[in-house]
């Protein structure tokens, strides 16, 4: 499976701000972004001049970046929602929030989106009955996601029975039973509100 190498406390610096790739250490002192929010390099300090383009793309690999998605795939995406109705910016956002990675963290099952994609790749959810191993995969409507029997007993599964998780209007999700459902599409206000879609669709549109 194809990833991404670079420091996850790198990639937040680079971008300027949080992307919460390492999950409870995001929200402590020892954040990379408390200690030092410069950009990484000799010349992080430096200010240059940014130009549109730039902008552009800082903006796509922002949301690249806070999703853990490569170039080839996040361009699909797009073309993806270029095809389909509606506006291309908040259509191409909500296909990927519907990745089943995505979705496994928005229920708090994982601290942190690279904490999901590891526990769908092990083979411990399940989509309607149905084991799912695939991180990218997609949900729709009505679509029930579990944690598998088998592995419920985990420990860092146990810790979850029980507690308080609040998820986003558009999921489900049963601490009790370790069960979540899709109940709506996500909308635009339903994901983070500090991307700015509309660069990444001008960069794209070029």
């Amino acid at each position: 499976m194809a990833r991404t190498i670079e420091p996850d406390c790198r990639q937040c610096r680079r971008e300027g701000r949080k992307l919460f790739l390492k999950g409870e250490r995001c929200t402590s002192k020892k954040c990379a972004m408390e200690r030092r929010p410069v950009i990484p390099g000799q010349h992080g300090t430096s200010r240059k001049r940014v130009t549109e383009y730039g902008t552009q793309l800082r903006e796509k690999q922002k949301v690249k970046r806070m999703y853990g998605i490569l170039e080839k795939q996040f361009r699909k995406y797009y073309e993806d929602a270029e095809r389909m109705k509606g506006v291309t910016g908040e259509v191409m956002l909500s296909l990927i929030e519907r990745r089943l990675d995505n979705v496994v963290y928005r229920m708090g099952i994982g601290a942190s989106r690279a904490e999901c994609r590891q526990i769908v790749n092990h083979g411990h959810i399940t989509v309607n009955g149905r084991r799912v191993n695939i991180a990218s995969y997609r949900v729709k409507v009505g679509d029930v996601i579990a944690i598998k029997e088998s592995k419920q007993d985990l420990e860092c599964f146990k810790e979850l029975k029980g507690m308080q998780i609040i998820v986003p209007k558009w999921l489900e999700f049963d601490a009790n039973n370790l069960t979540g459902k899709v109940v709506a599409l996500p909308a635009r206000e339903d994901v983070d509100g500090d991307i700015k879609e509309q660069l990444i669709i001008e960069l794209y549109s070029r």
